[in-house]
């Protein structure tokens, strides 16, 4: 018999081991279902996690896809820890890619070097002004953010849309619902020839040491953790509440809105009814996968685009739809969920003792004796083990 059991202290060790632990049980379920759909479970998971990293080549590659969900993580980061529930990183990271995708159709072949800045902030300040409506409407309504923000990401979809088979639309695009190719003055800056890796990363990882820093040295950063921890004594001791509303939905949306300009003025270089990739809700399991710290969404970073680039190549050798990708982000969550229980919980296993009644006559004994059952019982202590 088994039960959960409260633990007098909440337990360091399964903190972090927790998300090893769920990462462990997602890969033994996806051999399970590689075997269920009639494919080799070790050709399946060498697809998920070693093609991604076999080459330079492929780590590049692997680069590029973690550099925009480490950039929102970063941003939910620092809404989670501050209790503030934005949902709707995804709808500012289309707005931002909108807005920078704007500001990069305004360059032509005069236009000078300095149009990259200018479509990075561009790209901010548009998902800050998307995020910008959640905390207005979470301030003044005391709407709540997860729905608002949720909303908001359909609404951003569709002006996308509307923007791309509408006023911004290539005229030699063969009448496909796209942007013209942006000029080459406009593309992210690479890294190195022959990859596609911008400078985009670079940004990402100065972003993990500016969070760090904000999060545990700052003053700023201490309120907005005391308000999601506690938010009677952050009141108590002064902060302000509206305050930490706005710096966390500003902060997240800004940072979905750099990610949106660095993908359709990197990789993509022009506007697309597909630039939504998902990237805004899978760095929801990137911030909680990494403990919402910054180095632990790095590695957790780079787990998700293990995810991404894995589901593509199973759909191209192996057969299998695109959607494993969403599969796996989903196990993913489920098992970090219930692995979390064992934090504030523990397993206690209970090995219970039944008496045991004999009965025994002796030869020679009176009838009443005879009739008197002899019960032997059997030490009563219930054994405890803990799991």
């Amino acid at each position: 018999m088994f039960k959960l059991e409260p633990r007098p202290q909440l337990s360091r060790f399964c903190s972090y081991g927790s998300p090893i632990l769920a990462l462990l049980i997602t890969v033994l379920i996806g051999m399970v279902l590689f075997a269920a759909l009639g494919k080799d479970p070790v050709k399946g998971l060498l697809v998920f996690f070693y093609e991604p990293v076999k080459s330079w080549y492929a780590i590049g590659e692997l680069m590029v896809k973690a550099t925009p969900l480490l950039i929102i993580a970063l941003g939910l980061a620092v809404c989670f820890r501050a209790n503030v529930w934005n949902i709707g990183a995804e709808g500012q990271f289309v707005f931002g890619a909108v807005a920078a995708g704007g500001m990069a159709l305004l360059a032509d072949k005069t236009t000078g070097p300095w149009i990259v800045p200018a479509i990075l902030v561009a790209g901010v300040l548009g998902g800050m002004f998307w995020a910008a409506i959640v905390a207005w409407l979470r301030d003044k309504f005391n709407a709540n953010e997860i729905l608002v923000s949720l909303m908001l990401v359909y609404v951003a979809v569709l002006l996308l849309g509307y923007m791309v088979a509408g006023p911004w639309k290539d005229p030699g695009g063969y009448n496909f619902p796209q942007s013209k190719t942006f000029e080459a003055v406009t593309q992210i800056p690479r890294l190195m020839k022959g990859s596609r890796v911008s400078i985009g990363l670079i940004i990402a990882l100065v972003g993990v040491g500016v969070l760090w820093v904000f999060l545990f040295r700052t003053r700023a950063g201490f309120a907005q953790q005391v308000g999601g921890l506690a938010p009677a004594a952050a009141r108590y001791a002064g902060f302000s509440a509206r305050r930490a509303v706005w710096i966390a939905l500003l902060t997240s949306g800004g940072a979905a809105g750099l990610a949106g300009a660095l993908e359709v003025a990197g990789p993509i270089g022009q506007l697309t009814p597909y630039v939504p990739a998902g990237y805004g809700f899978a760095a929801i399991i990137v911030a909680f996968v990494g403990r919402l710290h910054p180095v632990g969404m790095v590695f957790s970073a780079l787990l998700m685009s293990m995810f991404y680039i894995g589901g593509e190549l199973a759909q191209s050798r192996l057969g299998l739809p695109k959607s494993l990708t969403g599969v796996f982000q989903g196990l993913l969550l489920f098992t970090l969920l219930a692995c979390d229980t064992l934090i504030a919980y523990r397993i206690r296993r209970k090995l219970a003792v039944k008496a045991v009644a004999v009965r025994s006559t002796s030869a020679g004994t009176s009838s009443l004796q005879a009739s008197t059952p002899l019960t032997a019982q059997m030490p009563q202590a219930t054994p405890e083990g803990a799991i």
